[in-house]
């Protein structure tokens, strides 16, 4: 029984390249890179102002978040300012989660130094990558908040030496902000890797039974964890970039 169900923590490593380790986490996050380029290729290659189906499609929806983003901002300047690093951050990981369904999602696999090992793992089930992530979201943040409102008006609301009060308040909200760290990566990585593990259980103890109401509901968890990433990430850039003593 050991042998027929494997449960990774982390992703297995498939070789190396210049000396740069190659896992099979890192050949999904290509593969599904590669397919998210092929399908903005396919989609606007050739814009016509009478747009047939997928365009009216794409245009739809594109419109309905460009306004729910200027809603959130109150600006439709940085809502279009703002929108490609969202929608990006959408597309990736809910593509990631997307394939991680499909079947030869952990069917191929590789063999190195004599272990088997799949060839592709999903892609948020690596710690690295929903890390990367959150490094990239929120130095996207801060940095946000820097630009927009400068400096040192930003760091005044965690730097704040007017009374004791506002210096803890200031230090709370700056432990807050780091913190962002972990509950961005870990939310993701926890959400998908448990969901993996629930589904290989289930397949292997009853595979005529469960798996496809499961497969459903994972497929339904993994949208709304790459909405939430991205909502999140959003909500977060729209406090950055308001200015912290705005009402005085």
């Amino acid at each position: 029984m050991d042998q027929g169900l494997h449960i990774a923590l982390a992703a297995e490593r498939l070789g190396t390249v210049f000396g740069v380790p190659i896992t099979n986490t890192l050949v999904s996050s290509i593969v599904v890179l590669l397919t998210l380029v092929i399908v903005a290729v396919f989609v606007g290659r050739n814009p016509t102002l009478i747009p047939g189906p997928v365009q009216n499609f794409f245009e739809f929806l594109f419109e309905f978040v460009i306004k729910y983003m200027e809603d959130i901002f109150g600006s439709r300047q940085r809502a279009l300012k703002f929108f490609p690093f969202i929608v990006t951050i959408f597309l990736f990981i809910g593509t990631s989660n997307l394939f991680d369904f499909i079947p030869f999602f952990g069917s191929i696999t590789f063999t190195h130094g004599g272990e088997v090992v799949p060839l592709l793992r999903p892609v948020n089930t690596d710690l690295n990558t929903t890390l990367a992530l959150a490094i990239i979201a929120v130095l996207t943040i801060e940095v946000s908040g820097i630009v927009v409102v400068g400096f040192w008006r930003y760091f005044s609301k965690f730097f704040n030496f007017s009374s004791p009060l506002n210096f803890i308040v200031g230090l709370i909200e700056f432990i807050s902000e780091m913190s962002r760290f972990i509950s961005f990566s870990f939310r993701l990585f926890g959400n998908i890797f448990a969901g993996e593990v629930l589904l290989a259980v289930v397949a292997y103890f009853m595979p005529y039974v469960l798996p496809v109401p499961l497969l459903a509901f994972e497929t339904f968890v993994g949208l709304v964890q790459a909405a939430v990433f991205a909502m999140l990430t959003l909500f977060f850039i729209k406090l950055a970039v308001t200015d912290p003593h705005g009402a005085h």
